[in-house]
C-alpha cells in the first residue's frame, strides 16, 4: 500500500461514517413526580383565603400552583358533613394531579373534619402528612361563645370529640404533627387541647390564634414536615 493511500484512509473513513445512521439518543427520563399535593383546610368562620401567605411561600419554594389546594367549605355545618366533602375534594385533587397521596395542612376547626376523614372515611390511606395548627383536638372553652353544630362539636366533652379521640388518636400511616401557642387566646387550655398522642407536638412562640397560617417560623416547620 502506497504512502499516499495510507494518508487518504482516515479522510475516507470519516466521509463514509457520515452516511452511517447514528444510534438513537437514549430517551430522557421522565421528570420526577412533584411533591404531594397539599390540601389546606381552614377553620370556623373562615375560607381558603386563610392560606394565601402560606401557599405563596410554598410556591416560592418550588411547589407547583396546581398542587396547592386552598379548599373552602361552609363552616356552619357539622364537621362530619365537612369530612365527607373533604373526602370528595381529596379524590378530585388526586385525580387531577395523578398523585397517590396528599398532605393535609389544617387550622383550628379544620383539624376536626380532617381527623374524622382520616379515622372514619378511609383517609389514612390517602394522606402522607397531616398538620394541625391550633386545632381544638380535645375541645376549647371558647366554643361556648358560638352556636350551631360545629361549635357544639368543638366543646370539651362533646359526643363528637369523645368518639373522635376514643382509642388511637393518630390512626394509620400518616405522619401527624400539631402546633400550639401559649398565647393562642381561642384554643384553651393550649397544649392539652391541641396535642395528640402519637403526633409530633410543637409549642410555638407567643402567637395569637389567627397568626399560625402567616407566621414564617411555623411555615418553615410545616414545610419540613410535609417534605
Amino acid at each position: 500500500m502506497t504512502p499516499n493511500l495510507l494518508r487518504a484512509l482516515p479522510a475516507a473513513a470519516l466521509a463514509f461514517a457520515a452516511f452511517i445512521p447514528q444510534a438513537a439518543a437514549a430517551p430522557t427520563a421522565p421528570a420526577a413526580g412533584g411533591p404531594d399535593p397539599i390540601v389546606f383546610v381552614h377553620g370556623w368562620n373562615s375560607s381558603g383565603s386563610t392560606w394565601n401567605t402560606m401557599a405563596d411561600r410554598f410556591r416560592s419554594d418550588g411547589w407547583p400552583a396546581g398542587r396547592l389546594d386552598q379548599w373552602s367549605y361552609p363552616t356552619s355545618q357539622s364537621n362530619v358533613t365537612t369530612a365527607r366533602q373533604l373526602a370528595d375534594e381529596i379524590d378530585r385533587v388526586l385525580a387531577a394531579t395523578g398523585a397517590t397521596k396528599v398532605d393535609l395542612v389544617t387550622h383550628s376547626m379544620g383539624s376536626l373534619s380532617s381527623r374524622y376523614y382520616l379515622k372514619n372515611l378511609g383517609g389514612d390511606s390517602k394522606v402522607d402528612a397531616w398538620v394541625s395548627l391550633a386545632g381544638p383536638n380535645h375541645g376549647t372553652s371558647a366554643a361556648v361563645l358560638c352556636g350551631g353544630a360545629p361549635c357544639a362539636e368543638m366543646r370539651p366533652g362533646s359526643r363528637f370529640l369523645n368518639e373522635l379521640n376514643a382509642g388511637d388518636e393518630t390512626p394509620g400511616a400518616p405522619r401527624y404533627a400539631t402546633w400550639w401557642s401559649p398565647c393562642d387566646g381561642i384554643i384553651s387550655p393550649d397544649s392539652s387541647t391541641v396535642a395528640l398522642s402519637g403526633a409530633v407536638n410543637t409549642e410555638t412562640g407567643c402567637l395569637r390564634h389567627t397568626a399560625f397560617p402567616v407566621d414564617a417560623r411555623v411555615y418553615e416547620e410545616v414545610r419540613a414536615h410535609v417534605r
